[in-house]
């Protein structure tokens, strides 16, 4: 860490020569794996980051620069560097002081993760593999792993404030490889939070949650290719939210509606969902692996509507990005590491509850699509097309789940899949994962409740759906 006399130099000197605006961001992360090959533990191993990130700004310009020299000549050197973007004179004052900022805790004190013995972690997970290796002889492999992740983070700038959080990250995986007469079927689950040991032991389920894997992977194993067409798709709770955070939530964040590289652009007050549709990003929900108390620009995180009523109401913004919006920033600016300049992006992001159960939205779907959970897709940013595949799905005839069926694709539109959501379920569930994006591999919370949407297209390579007619 850098002294706040040094810091206060350092942003004198930066904002010399013309920027509006100069922060620095110090980080101490420390994060340690646990591997598991099967039952049998492969490794351990600990990878420390620490470094400094230097970013200025002058109107709707941004430079940025980082090291992980911390001597006072590598620091004068980079910014030196940084500064010379800039050729005007001074136009902020110089500071004296760094006053550290006050604010509302959003993740609570927890068992830390730090404090538990290695040993009590391995087996943890030996147990969950051990579980799913006796459930069937098919299951030919398991990959587990447990991940542990404290961050320190310290932000200073020529406001002459000074933030400080921490941040702890638990996390375990489970992956299933089955393999019967020439066909592979694998099972990913990696729940995580920011609760510590309690989330482990007194939240999650673990032993349960290896004996759904590992039934499940066997049941895609044996299931029939996914027949294609257009017709109505369920999509499943919690995961399934992955659709609308990769087609939708990207098109929502500063980084491109302020360049108008979203197909949301200018489209505040304008309806773009299904009346039933309301969606957030909500940064504030304590202890939540996408949370945390400030945002990497020592903005409070805050629930953030993103869709009212079927309307665009709010977009997720960060300070520099605003500036082109005439918005201030909303808590939702953050990055991977001190590497990366920090943008506008997603932290637990879902559809709201609706009205009507999961047996009601089954029972009124005469032909279609049960898409639980999925593996994988892509967006293409610039127009909404999407694709993803889905890991587990069902047909349902006659308002019955009939049976599983394999390598089902979803193809749409991010702006035509939420006008075509037609019934929303009131089981919201949150799925953890790592979104990746210009910023970097950050910590996020896809989330939903079971949806219906009327018409999409499925790709799939076992025949039409009119067969199941």
């Amino acid at each position: 860490m850098i002294s706040k006399k040094l810091a206060v130099e350092l942003i004198n000197y930066a904002s010399s020569t013309g920027a509006d605006f100069v922060e620095l961001f110090y980080e101490d992360t420390k994060g340690t794996s646990y591997s598991f090959e099967n039952a049998k533990l492969d490794s351990i191993s600990t990878n420390y980051v620490n470094g400094i990130g230097v970013r200025l700004l002058k109107d709707n310009q941004s430079i940025y620069g980082y090291t992980n020299d911390l001597s006072k000549k590598s620091l004068f050197k980079l910014i030196e560097n940084l500064r010379s973007s800039f050729s005007t004179s001074r136009c902020i004052e110089e500071i004296s002081d760094l006053k550290q900022q006050k604010y509302k805790r959003v993740n609570k004190s927890i068992v830390s993760l730090t404090t538990i013995e290695p040993s009590t972690i391995i087996e943890y997970v030996r147990k969950g593999i051990n579980e799913i290796l006796n459930y069937d002889k098919r299951i030919v492999r398991v990959i587990g792993g447990f991940l542990v992740k404290t961050s320190d983070i310290t932000i200073m700038n020529s406001e002459g404030k000074l933030f400080k959080k921490h941040n702890e990250y638990g996390r375990v995986f489970l992956n299933s490889i089955a393999s019967e007469n020439g066909k592979i079927e694998t099972r990913f689950d990696g729940p995580g939070s920011q609760n510590g040991w309690k989330f482990f032991t007194e939240e999650l389920d673990f032993i349960k949650l290896a004996r759904e894997n590992a039934r499940k992977c066997i049941l895609m194993l044996g299931a029939k290719e996914c027949p294609s067409g257009h017709f109505p798709v369920i999509i499943g709770n919690g995961w399934g939210g992955v659709i609308f955070h990769e087609a939708c939530g990207h098109q929502l964040e500063a980084t491109s509606v302020a360049k108008g590289l979203s197909v949301f652009s200018n489209m505040k007050g304008q309806y773009i969902a299904n009346p039933i549709v309301s969606a957030y990003d909500d940064g504030t929900m304590p202890n939540e692996w996408g949370s945390n108390d400030i945002d990497d620009e020592g903005n409070p995180t805050q629930n953030n509507c993103l869709i009212k009523d079927g309307v665009l109401v709010g977009y997720l913004v960060d300070n520099f990005n605003g500036r082109r919006m005439g918005e201030k920033g909303n808590g939702a600016c953050r990055r991977q590491s001190y590497k990366y300049n920090p943008t506008s992006r997603m932290s637990n992001t879902y559809i709201a509850n609706g009205k009507s159960t999961v047996e009601e939205i089954i029972k009124n779907t005469k032909l279609g699509l049960y898409a639980v959970s999925f593996n994988g897709g892509s967006v293409n940013p610039a127009v909404g097309d999407f694709n993803f595949g889905c890991s587990e799905a069902y047909i349902i005839k006659d308002g019955k789940i009939l049976e599983p069926v394999r390598g089902a694709t979803l193809v749409g539109n991010a702006k035509d899949i939420l006008k075509h959501i037609d019934m929303i379920a009131n089981d919201l569930g949150l799925g953890q994962g790592n979104c990746g994006s210009s910023s970097g591999s950050i910590p996020v919370n896809v989330g939903q409740p079971t949806i219906r949407v009327d018409d999409i297209t499925v790709g799939g390579r076992g025949g039409s759906i009119d067969e199941y007619k």
